[in-house]
């Protein structure tokens, strides 16, 4: 993307082009529903000829997309920088060694999964010692209204945005009791919402149970799901549920970590 930084475009002396595109990100990334250019435009004070060519330079690079609603949100290349950031090599010691502990203390694997269109990936995960394993790896797609993380990163989006979402999910059956209802899933996702914890009762896969809660950022918006699971020959999501504190405790590391400006460089 090419930006002038020709001291002429700056706005009210507040910097150049290339500032004025940063506000325009971190005003998408960080609203708590999406916004229109009428709104970008008053809230950072742009003039709106100004912000219509950003955001169309935006869009033509993959940054920002507009949805259905003519409101603009985050687009395919603001999601892989934001991955980079909380999967960098700077993080990546301190994050597995959470992980690692949390494994320990359920006695369960555990994992992070990340947003990615209507599906969840998992984009890091520690394996249990247990020789029955569940078989999803780094890197796995799952569908978002059958698993715990999915359910839970749909719960958190405005209720709007959210119904529109699940009208257009395929909501295919997967397992005996993967719900398939859409008014049925919104009253599902409204106990998460409340809860702040994402369930799996044998929706994913016959026999699987899992949980999962939000990492957020410093602004304490969802980011991720950390989540855990296991046969139920091993532990019923009663049990699991039961392990929350832990879960919760692993979450705000993790949080902490990723929301940190400053990584601990070993002073």
């Amino acid at each position: 993307m090419t930006l002038t930084t020709n001291s002429n475009s700056n706005r009210s002396g507040r910097g150049p082009s290339v500032t004025r595109v940063m506000e325009i990100i971190e005003a998408v990334a960080l609203a708590v529903q999406p916004m229109s250019a009428a709104d970008l435009s008053f809230q950072l004070e742009i003039p709106k000829a100004s912000l219509h060519r950003l955001l169309q330079q935006l869009e033509s690079d993959g940054y920002l997309q507009t949805n259905m609603r003519g409101k603009v949100v985050s687009g395919k290349r603001m999601y892989q920088v934001a991955l980079g950031v909380i999967y960098s090599s700077r993080y990546q010691i301190q994050r597995q060694a959470i992980l690692e502990r949390l494994v320990r203390e359920l006695d369960e694997t555990c994992g992070i999964a990340i947003p990615d269109g209507t599906q969840m990936t998992y984009y890091d995960r520690v394996e249990s010692s247990w020789p029955l394993q569940i078989n999803l790896k780094t890197g796995s797609h799952v569908p978002l209204w059958c698993t715990s993380s999915g359910k839970l990163y749909l719960s958190s989006l405005p209720k709007n945005m959210r119904s529109r979402i699940i009208k257009n999910l395929s909501l295919d059956q997967f397992a005996r009791a993967t719900i398939t209802q859409a008014q049925v899933l919104e009253d599902s996702l409204s106990s998460i919402r409340a809860n702040e914890m994402g369930i799996d009762n044998e929706e994913f896969m016959d026999g699987m149970v899992g949980c999962s809660v939000p990492i957020v950022n410093a602004e304490g918006h969802f980011i991720a799901s950390l989540y855990t699971h296991a046969p139920v020959i091993r532990k019923s999501l009663a049990q699991l549920i039961a392990l929350e504190p832990l879960l919760r405790k692993a979450a705000e590391d993790i949080s902490n970590l990723v929301s940190s400006p400053v990584a601990d460089s070993g002073e």
